[in-house]
């Protein structure tokens, strides 16, 4: 990998494995950093501790921390629920991972205390059939808190008395808005006094420690959460999530500029899933879909939830590749696809026959679209234990040709299989 920052960002709904790119990019940095999210993200990294495979669940915890000559950061851009930053370092540490010392978090993070996971169950059933479907970690409300400026950041907690009291201030407006929920206010102070002390040791100014970082030639790979359809300003809003999942976040979320970021690689499932409610064109509610549904083991890291199914759609991702710029793509789980005889990918959106000039913002129109496909044929055979692009059938050749024409960019790395090795490298004259 090129020296500078290089950017994985989720291009479609999430869940398109982004992890296992990070895991194959991180072998090659000195640094993997997140820029945006909380433990509402998910990742599954199978990988080799002394000879045995283990698999390592990320939620907050940069999954380049897999490569153990990597350093992790926090940037200030995420949302820390501290008690699970640490259950989630216990639990990989218990497996063998060790992250001494290469672990790293800002000191203008905002912090999700437990009553913004209160507040997220309250306001959901607030929503009733409305919901949003939200992860209740608390993301959305600790978000909302710093929108409000009534937030409290990683620095606050090292002073002690300008924590609490404005700790009992929020939790006390936050009993004024939703009624007097159960909740120990003096006893999370007293925990966070204890939390701040294990903390110090991880905590870093970070614009300073990762602009040091660039100028003395450290590579640096920043890690996306979520997806660009689920960005607070270009997905399908109100089902999105709270922060900027787009190129944009990685400036806001990390304190550096576009011209640091040297390259933007988007992931991108072979079809499409997402969780949670709201209008999904290519949802297919068949047979397909269940195909889909089982043969990709489509159900989340963090919540268990099984996703929702569909073909590819080229009409989201013409609309992702304009707002984060991709330079190139990993198309992944292309062998979810192998046994269907036919495949379809959404190449235009049209109402009452009128094609639709981009991706829609109101979800009433999305909802109402009519989705026209181009139909090619599947390959048949099982690509898991291909290596080389140049051995993928036909078939299958053509599938990835035909993305990477609408999209006008490259698919640089393909998925062919669950294991930490299925990832075919494919070559700029392939």
């Amino acid at each position: 990998m090129s020296s500078g920052v290089t950017v994985v960002l989720g291009a479609q709904w999430g869940d398109e494995g982004k992890g296992k790119l990070v895991d194959v990019l991180a072998a090659d940095v000195d640094i993997c950093a997140r820029c945006a999210g909380g433990n509402n993200a998910g990742h599954t990294i199978v990988v080799p501790i002394n000879g045995v495979k283990k698999s390592f669940a990320f939620h907050l915890l940069p999954s380049g921390l897999v490569n153990p000559t990597c350093t992790g950061l926090l940037g200030n851009g995420v949302v820390i629920h501290i008690p699970s930053f640490f259950a989630e370092l216990d639990a990989l540490e218990s497996e063998g991972l060790d992250c001494t010392g290469r672990l790293f978090v800002s000191d203008r993070a905002q912090i999700v205390f437990d009553f913004h996971q209160i507040v997220d169950g309250l306001k959901e059933a607030e929503l009733g059939g409305s919901s949003i479907g939200t992860t209740r970690k608390g993301i959305g409300p600790a978000y909302s808190g710093k929108a409000s400026r009534s937030g409290l950041r990683i620095h606050h907690l090292f002073e002690p008395e300008v924590f609490a009291e404005r700790f009992r201030k929020v939790v006390e407006g936050r009993f004024k808005r939703y009624g007097h929920f159960e909740y120990d206010t003096e006893g999370e102070i007293l925990r966070y006094k204890q939390l701040a002390e294990r903390l110090r040791p991880y905590v870093v100014d970070s614009v300073s420690y990762i602009h040091k970082a660039i100028s003395s030639g450290k590579r640096i790979l920043v890690e996306g959460a979520n997806a660009l359809l689920l960005d607070l300003d270009f997905g399908t809003y109100p089902f999105v999530t709270s922060s900027s999942t787009s190129i944009g976040g990685v400036c806001t979320g990390l304190g550096i500029p576009p011209k640091m970021i040297g390259k933007t690689i988007g992931v991108v499932k072979a079809y499409t899933t997402r969780v949670g409610a709201g209008p999904f064109p290519t949802e297919q509610l068949n047979d397909v879909g269940v195909h889909l549904q089982e043969i990709g083991r489509e159900y989340g890291t963090t919540t268990g939830r099984r996703r929702r199914c569909g073909w590819l759609d080229l009409v989201v991702m013409k609309h992702s590749s304009l707002i984060n710029g991709y330079d190139s793509f990993n198309l992944t789980k292309l062998d979810i696809l192998d046994q269907l005889p036919e495949i379809k990918i959404a190449v235009k959106y049209t109402i009452n026959g009128e094609e639709l000039p981009g991706f829609p913002a109101d979800l009433e129109v999305l909802a109402k679209v009519d989705v026209e496909y181009v139909t090619l044929p599947g390959w048949q055979s099982s690509i898991e234990d291909i290596r080389s692009y140049v051995d993928l059938p036909e078939n299958c050749k053509k599938y990835i040709n035909f993305i990477e024409k609408y999209l006008g960019a490259p698919i640089e790395w393909i998925g062919v299989g669950p294991g930490r090795d299925a990832m075919i490298k494919k070559e700029a004259n392939q």
